[in-house]
């Protein structure tokens, strides 16, 4: 055995639930080990995960498991195909009951699962004690209530659960291309010092890890990045070698590219210093990688460097952070662009009146959004804008849930309190989670695997 096959089922949580079948058919096909790998997990995912499970006990896996799984898992067992995702989130265990109660459903044997533990830190140190650990923010500083602290596992526990024959690996939070190099791990027996292996297989990992965004998803601008069938884009597949070097392709039949532009935008996707990517198992360094293309939606990957890992863990800590109140109503007709500034100049004066100095912002959705409030800001785009149809959205923080839902309340009152015209109201009150960063020394976290 020389090479593995990894192909992704899902690049995040939400993710098309028919990804994974072109991907399993591909794989399938390939002479070497298989493994399919669920990406689900953002920082915030896992914290409203917690929040699920602390109203439910049965809850805090990822939402979507059942619809994710079901396309693929009896092909997955047929074809040895093993399964490793982040979709345990905050109840690893309860995930390992809904794939076996899934597998029931489907009338396919129960596959052997593990569940890797240890990243869950909630309980185990105080706000006080990852108040010291904080980097950089002073979040942790405030009396805000804790929601979750979870710890970025490395790939040696995964390569362990695999070594045990485990058919599926359901894990809370692990770095994520540490789904990749786990298996790397599992078929290459690689030691934990072989730091340039292993930062070969976290490149690999790293240009998988956000799924179709490799294969043209995020790529995707028309007239100056053509991608062809977005709507049947193909996941990846990387083809590793024991030498780490790494093709990455797609299924055949599935619209999308693969090529020295897509592959390069992903390799420096959320790189901030390319000499020193810190991952749980390795320090990846990717200034001498070099890609070649081998062929139509086929590129080579090769010349990654790897260093000691890093003595820290990071761990991210989520804690209450108030509500976020947002409010739309939309102008349309003759002068529509002057009624819409009417009308934003009526909710931050009945706002400060009511409640004083509101952080309050303002967009002009279509005109001037996305790069900050409208409100305060050199208003010529709008005041030059031609169009009759403006949608006006405004949006509130705060710790008072009564300040928040006054800023719904104000926009309603928009239908019969003028300006004229306005139409099309949607409110909505959400709960808040504030995020920050901790390094965590490695010997207050304890993976640990346990087998369903």
């Amino acid at each position: 055995m020389d090479r593995l096959f990894v192909g992704v089922g899902s690049g995040f949580g939400r993710d098309r639930i028919d990804a994974a079948i072109p991907v399993v058919r591909q794989l399938a096909q390939c002479d070497g080990p298989r493994f399919l790998i669920y990406e689900t997990l953002a920082e915030r995912t896992l914290a409203i995960a917690q929040l699920r499970k602390a109203k439910d006990p049965d809850s805090g896996y990822a939402q979507n498991l059942k619809q994710l799984l079901a396309p693929v898992l009896q092909s997955c067992l047929q074809n040895g195909i093993r399964i490793i995702g982040n979709f345990g989130a905050a109840n690893p265990h309860a995930a390992a009951g809904i794939i076996k109660s899934l597998a029931q459903d489907l009338g396919v044997r129960i596959p052997k699962i593990a569940v890797v533990e240890g990243d869950d830190l909630t309980g185990l140190l105080d706000a006080a004690a990852l108040r010291e650990r904080e980097m950089g923010d002073n979040l942790l500083s405030t009396e805000a209530e804790l929601i979750s602290a979870n710890a970025y596992l490395g790939a040696f526990p995964i390569a362990q659960a695999l070594d045990a024959g485990a058919e599926i690996v359901i894990t809370g939070r692990v770095a994520d291309p540490s789904l990749t190099v786990g298996p790397f791990i599992h078929c290459f027996g690689t030691r934990p010092d072989d730091w340039d292996s292993l930062a070969a297989a976290t490149l690999a990992g790293h240009l998988l890890e956000c799924g179709a965004q490799v294969s043209g998803g995020y790529f995707a601008d028309p007239g100056k990045k053509d991608v062809p069938g977005l709507d049947r884009v193909g996941y990846p597949i990387a083809e590793i070698s024991r030498s780490g070097d790494c093709i990455i392709s797609k299924p055949d039949n599935t619209g999308g590219v693969i090529n020295l532009r897509t592959v390069k935008e992903q390799l420096l996707y959320e790189i901030q210093n390319p000499a020193a990517y810190l991952t749980p198992d390795v320090v990846l360094d990717i200034t001498q990688v070099e890609a070649q293309q081998l062929g139509e939606n086929r590129v080579k990957i090769s010349g990654a460097k790897g260093w000691p890992k890093p003595p820290h863990l990071k761990a991210t800590v989520c804690v209450k952070g108030g509500y976020l109140a947002e409010g739309e109503i939309s102008y349309a007709g003759i002068n529509a662009a002057s009624r819409a500034r009417l009308a934003a100049s009526v909710i931050r004066t009945r706002m400060e009146d009511r409640h004083g100095d509101v952080e309050l912002r303002v967009d002009f959705i279509g005109i001037r959004s996305v790069f900050g409030s409208t409100y305060d800001r050199d208003n010529s785009a709008i005041d030059n804008h031609l169009g009759r149809d403006v949608r006006v959205r405004f949006a509130l923080c705060s710790h008072s849930r009564d300040v928040a839902q006054c800023l719904l309340d104000e926009v309603e009152a928009l239908y019969c309190a003028g300006p004229a015209g306005g139409a099309g109201v949607r409110t909505h009150l959400t709960e808040r989670l504030a995020s920050t960063s901790c390094a965590i020394e490695r010997s207050h976290i304890r993976p640990a695997i346990a087998y369903v």
